[in-house]
């Protein structure tokens, strides 16, 4: 591939989805935008790149993003994050909206569906404790091909032995053919939406749990921010924001401070103006 073709590439796709291509990933490009040039009848990259430049048609800048948008996801993922979601989050936010008996839930880049329909199993597990309330998962990626395969709810048999357990493949999937089909029940306890992290997400509305896991590792230091930022304007004081294993707010932005005693999960931080003295933020800091 030409220099000058990589650097368009990589600037799109900066620009649309805030992926960070460096150059050792040129076979990954490669290998992901060749399928993209045959579907529209280009013979190589170089044609596609120079249809690119002068067509600018926005159908194509889509297929490509999406082809190289990263859709890895597997059922109740690292596990520890839906652990934590059941036995601390939940009853905490319980207990914090018992008045009005409803909480929001998001899941930010949710691929293919795997991590809501996660929680809307847990949920369903629950489901005598959750009497009486309102619980409403809403899902979102960029990408309007695996939002179609989320919303569709089948997997591979390969896809369900990724860390679901049997018990409730048995109990809330059906076997059709070679896939498996979650049922209707917990299908409907989520809302899938198109939405770019990047842009305005206020039309998303406030939530009280927010799950962005192993997003923010494929962009660079200043859309991690802006991105951080954007969720924390969804988000009530009290609210609760998930991120992955690997990924961290330390040194990105100061919207976020850690939730005590669970690691990977945080919370909005106080405006500077109502912070203790810096020794108690040191310590804070230090649990």
């Amino acid at each position: 591939m030409k220099a000058d073709d990589f650097n368009l590439f990589q600037s799109l796709l900066k620009q649309r989805s805030g992926l960070v291509l460096t150059t050792d990933k040129a076979y990954l490009l490669e290998s992901r935008l060749m399928p993209v040039a045959r579907r529209w009848h280009f013979k190589s990259l170089e044609d596609l790149a120079a249809s690119v430049r002068q067509k600018r048609d926005e159908r194509l800048l889509k297929d490509i993003t999406e082809a190289m948008t990263t859709n890895e996801s597997s059922f109740f993922r690292d596990s520890r994050p839906f652990d934590q979601f059941r036995q601390a989050v939940l009853p905490y936010m319980m207990e914090r909206r018992a008045a009005k008996r409803r909480i929001r839930i998001w899941s930010a880049a949710c691929s293919t569906g795997q991590e809501p329909y996660s929680l809307a199993m847990l949920l369903q597990e629950d489901r005598p404790k959750l009497a009486g309330w309102t619980i409403e998962i809403v899902a979102t990626d960029l990408s309007t091909e695996v939002l179609d395969r989320a919303r569709a709810g089948a997997y591979t048999q390969f896809e369900v032995q990724r860390g679901l357990p049997i018990t409730m493949l048995v109990k809330y999937f059906k076997q059709n053919g070679e896939r498996w089909e979650l049922i209707p029940e917990i299908r409907r306890m989520v809302t899938f939406r198109e939405q770019n992290l990047l842009r305005d997400l206020t039309p998303l509305g406030q939530f009280d749990i927010v799950f962005c896991r192993n997003v923010l590792i494929y962009f660079d230091q200043p859309t991690k921010a802006q991105v951080l930022e954007g969720i924390a304007k969804l988000m009530p004081r009290d609210a609760v924001l998930y991120l992955g294993g690997a990924e961290t707010v330390l040194g990105i932005t100061e919207k976020f401070k850690p939730m005590d005693g669970q690691r990977g999960v945080y919370q909005l931080a106080a405006p500077a103006a109502t912070r203790p003295p810096a020794a108690g933020l040191h310590r804070t800091a230090a649990l």
